[in-house]
């Protein structure tokens, strides 16, 4: 879907709606997540104890079948939210131009905790009591009482004095803070009344009938439109035809998945499981369709009511959705309706009494045969045979972070730490050497200034750019440096910021960052597949200690998330996955091991692959990082082999988990369910695709779940599932490695 991206006033604000629709929607996710996972806790528990009590286990599978039932219920509001997609648009008030005149509203000031004041001491907790009448005889006794007295009265003034400097503290940090707000407020101002006069000016454009400023208008209306569904795209393009004031849209439709498959979820007591029955096939594909024809009345209708001017006397509108093309075996747009709407007509329906399909249909409008088999439509007319420039918003997905302006990429880190709740602002135009942004944490007990260095790099990022960070740091006096990169780090920079106040952010771990505020960029081209090609970034594994990075390996050009990596070249994946927790509610969280071994022992330290040391020297085997399983009270990580890299002397290695040890004493593997290895090998590499571990009643904190072996030159990996005393440490002993 080419076209010439917004750029201007108008696009700005369509993008920052859609911001703040993505952050709505990740809040109402994760809320969703949590919810599921408390649920499937609770059952686990009442399962528990339910066992041999007659009354528990009915108030037992009496909760199952509720939330059965609600299950069911979530599936039937998803449907009805579908069904009454074009009634929920009309319900929302119509779009005028004139609203983007308006002032934004200046945020208050809210100080945090520094508006508290820091409490004095109160002397009456300083009273020592004074000895009874009898007592009060003894010289011995009233010199001792009047030696407590004084150094009460010494407490109090100490904690006094320390209280009341905390205090005249925290007064400065306020009027300083509230200083730089009030400088704040005079800057969004003026930026203000900037933004308003070169909004005045796109519409006295608009109002002339300028393409491209009829072209941008509607096309942020569209793109910043709320209240659909979640999971609704919201890309276009769109162009306009000045002598028979048409506007040509081509928008995204979602796919046929948008219908729940399930239809409703009974629960099966014989079996203590839940199961799902299938929506009838029927009424998927006709609530798919009905799902188009809305989404087509609802487009036209937001545009035609967007126009207060009259500058729109007909609409073309192709609704398309990605999908493979069984022509050239490549995605690509498939259109599945398309309508060519005269105003003077639309304006005539009565919109909240049609039957969609039948009124898309009566205004001409062509909808697919089959569109879950996304058989096509011919389109009406397309935006590119217009003439003239093309509009679009939202065609080219999130941004690319390697090809993005510095500055831009550092006010992208900037605007990501002021989302999640710091007082930022950037150095790049002061020229302050080693800092990019700063932020504080206006916490006055455990705040202070934090140091940030934002890195565009495509390969991995050196020790050095770490050691310099930490210097910066104590330069600044400040309590913590972060470096951001779009690559990633090796195990020597993990290493050294052992124990130290820094964080370090790889590629992969900062986009899921600037997904979880609404904020885009992505990684490198787009692939086929939906990731990206990170032209060879290393994100490495998280260490322990302070570090902060996390996973996705851009080498060799493709995306190693997920099983699917194993079948490219000769790359192998194991993915070990297990319960977030006990059956007590404890959390669990196993730390996943390699060993390259020549002969039954590691080859040296450097081929000991763990959370502190994520790869070994060839790269050979990575270490990705643990992940939860969204919406699921599981935990997973990833381990991938490339038999190619592998040192010629390697003919085995070992893969092992070990419960964490860092808050003793270690909890046992028996007390862990579910631990199951999950493969999807390379070519040159055999091994089964799914195993599961028997941890019940192991009292070892540690076993080797399997390793791949060298048979002549062909790989293959065997489970084992053989416990090991003594946790990591005791692996490392086993195979050789130097523990101190």
């Amino acid at each position: 879907m080419a076209g010439r991206r917004n750029n201007g006033v108008l696009a700005v604000w369509a993008e920052a709606q859609r911001q703040e629709q993505r952050r709505e929607e990740a809040r109402w996710r994760a809320q969703a997540a949590e919810q599921r996972r408390w649920e499937r806790e609770q059952r686990e528990a009442q399962k528990a104890a339910a066992r041999g009590e007659r009354e528990a286990q009915r108030e037992y599978q009496q909760s199952r079948e509720a939330e059965a039932a609600r299950r069911t219920a979530e599936l039937d509001g998803r449907v009805e939210e579908l069904r009454g997609l074009l009634a929920a648009g009309l319900a929302r008030p119509a779009f005028r131009a004139q609203s983007l005149l308006a002032a934004r509203p200046v945020p208050p000031f809210e100080p945090g905790r520094l508006g508290e004041p820091v409490p004095m001491p109160d002397q009456a907790h300083y009273q020592v009591p004074p000895p009874d009448r009898a007592q009060a005889r003894n010289p011995g006794v009233r010199q001792q009482y009047e030696q407590y007295v004084a150094q009460a009265r010494a407490r109090f003034e100490q904690d006094w004095y320390a209280a009341q400097a905390a205090e005249a503290e925290r007064q400065r940090r306020l009027g300083e803070y509230h200083g730089q707000y009030l400088e704040w407020v005079a800057r969004f101002r003026r930026e203000d009344e900037e933004r308003a006069a070169r909004t005045e000016e796109s519409l006295r454009r608009l109002r002339s009938g300028e393409a491209e400023a009829v072209q941008e208008y509607f096309s942020a209306v569209l793109y910043a439109s709320a209240g659909w569904p979640e999971g609704f795209p919201h890309r276009l393009v769109a162009a306009w035809e000045a002598s028979s004031r048409q506007l040509v849209v081509n928008w995204e439709l979602p796919g046929a998945d948008v219908v729940p498959a399930t239809g409703r979820v009974r629960y099966v007591k014989a079996d203590d499981r839940e199961a799902e029955v299938a929506r009838p096939a029927t009424e998927r594909k006709a609530l798919y369709r009905e799902v188009l024809a809305q989404s087509a009345l609802r487009v036209v209708t937001e545009l035609y009511r967007a126009d207060g001017d009259g500058l729109l006397a007909s609409v073309v509108l192709n609704g398309f959705v990605r999908g493979i093309d069984p022509a050239t075996g490549r995605e690509a747009e498939r259109f599945l309706t398309t309508v060519t709407v005269d105003r003077a007509e639309f304006a005539g329906l009565t919109l909240d009494r049609v039957a969609a399909v039948e009124c898309f249909q009566g205004l001409g409008g062509v909808l697919s045969a089959r569109p879950e088999r996304l058989d096509e439509v011919r389109p009406d007319r397309l935006p590119e045979t217009v003439g003239g420039s093309v509009a679009g918003q939202g065609g080219e997905d999130d941004p690319d972070l390697f090809e993005m302006d510095p500055i831009e990429f550092e006010e992208l880190i900037a605007e990501l730490f002021r989302l999640r709740g710091f007082r930022v602002m950037t150095t790049a135009r002061s020229g302050d050497a080693g800092v990019d942004v700063v932020a504080e944490d206006l916490d006055p007990v455990t705040g202070g200034r934090i140091v940030i260095q934002a890195k565009r790099y495509r390969s991995t990022v050196s020790p050095t750019a770490v050691r310099d960070l930490d210097s910066t740091v104590r330069h600044h006096g400040a309590i913590k440096g972060i470096l951001v990169t779009t690559a990633g780090f090796g195990p020597g920079s993990y290493e050294y910021i052992r124990n130290k106040p820094l964080t370090l952010v790889s590629g992969p771990e900062l986009v899921e960052l600037l997904a979880e505020q609404g904020l885009r960029g992505r990684l490198g081209e787009r692939t086929s597949g939906g990731g990206t090609n990170g032209g060879g970034a290393n994100g490495n594994g998280p260490s322990r200690n302070g570090a902060n990075g996390s996973g996705g390996d851009g080498s060799g050009g493709a995306a190693t998330g997920g099983a699917a990596a194993g079948t490219a070249g000769a790359t192998s994946t194991v993915a070990l996955s297990w319960g977030s927790r006990t059956a007590g509610g404890d959390p669990v969280e196993l730390d996943v091991s390699a060993f390259l071994c020549a002969k039954g022992r590691v080859l040296d330290d450097e081929h000991f692959v763990f959370f502190n040391n994520p790869q070994d020297p060839d790269g050979a085997v990575r270490l990705h990082p643990t992940r939860s399983v969204p919406g699921e009270p599981v935990r997973r990580a990833e381990l991938t082999l490339d038999t190619a890299r592998l040192a010629p002397a390697v003919d085995e290695v070992v893969v092992a988990v070990s419960t964490e040890e860092e808050e003793p004493p270690t909890l046992p593997l028996g007390y862990v369910h579910g631990l199951a290895l999950s493969g999807a090998f390379g070519p040159d590499v055999t091994g089964p695709a799914r195993w599961e571990a028997g941890t019940g009643g192991v009292p070892e904190s540690a076993m080797v779940v399997g390793s791949f072996q060298r048979h002549g030159g062909v790989w293959q990996f065997e489970p084992s599932g053989t416990p090991v005393p003594g946790g990591l440490a005791g692996l490392a002993v086993r195979w050789g490695v130097a523990v101190e």
